[in-house]
């Protein structure tokens, strides 16, 4: 007996599952999928990314759905029109040997009419975002009075980005429902208030530790100053070839900018964020998907629900302030089984995250040192010989111009030759790297450089000057906590006259009639340029 068909599905979907390739169960898949068939189960699954949740809760779905009833008896919400996009198209695979069931998938961004002619020739399974699913229901273009099933897929993501609401809307309007089922990565207490006050005594199936990361992950993180996170991010992707990844920054300004400058550069990228029209994410998304770009810079609420087959590498340009997000960034890579890597970037004073990460997600984080120019070098010269090698030159009539080869290389040695291939391939790389300086950071020498400046002179003042050369100096301002400062706002006022970031800052230390401030070596004329001469009225915190 077929591993699917001992947990329930019908032949029809067995046969469909043949045809996919999928030969055993994933867990979420063999835990789910007996308890969701009798349909009457509220049901709360908590599992990772990429480990086969469409199919966990879409097989008991179809299997379900009574073929000759032409109205909704199923519904799916997600947070985002990818997600969206990408449910539909896998029940469509699902059902392919399961005749009269039709699906629908409503998201924004495109013509609502079309959507509405669709569901009025009557669908039994609905996809939808939450957004457009409300405007359909106050339109009154779809009946949610017979729906018996609710799935509410990546929760968590739906409650980030502020759904809350909409939820609560959409499970009150599906008064008859026989079972909700709700899926997610984590299970923050917002989450657990949904199972707790529209479920009723739900089965709950853990696959993993709450919160954990994917095993077939392999977490890294580097240490580098503020100003040279650009270029560790440059000399990364130059030290990882084959990289076919997805770079997420915090804003979507730094999205734009890093993605602008890789460009020039002559990488292949292209940034996902919210100032893109739907056409203009859709894209972006079709070029990713067919890997004609190599690499995708994105923000996390523009990247949420995207899953891409394939992406080998998920690189935080900075470390999101919520472990969630990191869970949900790393998962974007290692889908379905295959491996992948997850690279943080970050400051010597943010690896307090990285110990937050390893005992929170439950997983090992290696610190690497950033490679050098003559690593990048050899590791761009290796994967050049391996793809010479692996060429396939089956195809094309070669023979016909091996003669002509032969005689304009008969006086050339085979060295040459290849020093010469080699030269047209990496003169770039070796002209840009040849002089490239460390970005590793000495830690215990700044460690040293930071304890002594803490200490300043015997007098109690802070020391100035004598700072060791880690990146960073510190800066004179006479305005302090007389002035009506306090630490956060005296922070905001320095980022607000200076339109600095405030990942080039670093300790603050106020007194009451002047005030020290660490930076960046790299911005401090900035800081200086734009502060100096600057005058406030005494008593306001600016």
């Amino acid at each position: 007996m077929n591993a699917f068909e001992a947990l329930g599905l019908n032949t029809q979907l067995v046969q469909a599952i043949t045809d996919l390739g999928f030969e055993n169960p994933t867990p979420i898949q063999e835990k789910a999928i007996p308890v969701l068939l009798s349909g009457t189960t509220d049901f709360v699954g908590l599992a990772q990314t990429g480990t086969g949740k469409t199919a966990a809760f879409g097989f008991p779905l179809l299997q379900l759905i009574q073929v000759d009833q032409k109205h909704p008896q199923a519904l799916i919400v997600c947070p985002t029109r990818e997600l969206c996009l990408q449910i539909t198209n896998d029940l469509e695979s699902f059902k392919k040997h399961s005749k009269g069931i039709f699906t629908e998938a409503v998201y924004g961004g495109t013509s609502i009419t079309m959507q509405i002619r669709n569901l009025k020739k009557g669908v039994q399974i609905v996809v939808a975002t939450p957004g457009r699913l409300i405007d359909l229901i106050e339109r009154k273009a779809i009946d949610l009075q017979k729906v018996k099933y609710v799935v509410l897929d990546e929760a968590d993501e739906m409650l980030n980005m502020g759904f809350r609401e909409d939820i609560d809307f959409v499970l009150k309007n599906t008064i008859n429902r026989e079972s909700t089922w709700l899926f997610s990565a984590t299970m923050p207490p917002e989450v657990r208030a949904i199972s707790k006050n529209y479920m009723d005594n739900p089965k709950e199936v853990t696959v993993g530790k709450k919160n954990t990361a994917n095993v077939n992950i392999d977490h890294q993180f580097y240490v580098a100053a503020a100003h040279h996170r650009y270029e560790t991010l440059k000399r990364l992707v130059d030290f990882n070839p084959g990289m076919y990844g997805i770079i997420f920054t915090r804003t979507k300004a730094d999205a734009q900018e890093i993605a602008e400058r890789l460009v020039k550069e002559g990488y292949d990228i292209e940034a996902l964020h919210g100032d893109l029209t739907q056409q203009q994410r859709d894209k972006v998304m079709g070029r990713f998907r067919q890997k004609s770009i190599q690499l995708l810079i994105a923000t996390d609420v523009a990247a949420r629900g995207i899953d891409v087959e394939g992406v080998t590498h998920v690189i935080n340009f900075e470390l999101p302030d919520d472990i969630e997000v990191y869970t949900h960034r790393s998962g974007r890579t290692a889908r379905a089984g295959k491996t992948g890597i997850c690279i943080s970037i970050c400051h010597s004073r943010e690896t307090f995250k990285i110990k937050q990460l390893e005992r929170i997600t439950n997983a090992q984080f290696h610190k690497l040192d950033i490679p050098t120019g003559k690593d990048v070098c050899r590791k761009q010269f290796f994967h050049f010989m391996d793809k010479l090698m692996q060429a396939d030159t089956s195809h094309g009539d070669y023979e016909t111009y091996m003669d002509d080869l032969q005689e304009k290389f008969a006086h050339v040695s085979k060295e040459e030759v290849l020093q010469r291939v080699a030269a047209l391939e990496f003169d770039h790389f070796l002209k840009y790297y040849e002089n490239a300086e460390d970005l590793n950071r000495n830690d215990l020498r700044d460690r040293r450089s930071m304890d002594n400046n803490r200490g300043g002179d015997q007098s109690g003042r802070p020391a100035y000057g004598n700072r060791a050369d880690n990146g960073y100096t510190r800066l004179f301002i006479n305005l302090g906590i007389k002035d009506g400062f306090y630490k956060a706002s005296f922070l905001q006022f320095i980022l607000d006259e200076s339109n600095l970031k405030k990942e080039v800052l670093g300790k603050i230390d106020m007194r009451d009639m002047n005030s020290w401030v660490e930076i960046d070596k790299a911005e401090a004329g900035k800081m200086i340029k734009s502060m100096d001469g600057k005058s406030i009225i005494t008593g306001q915190s600016g």
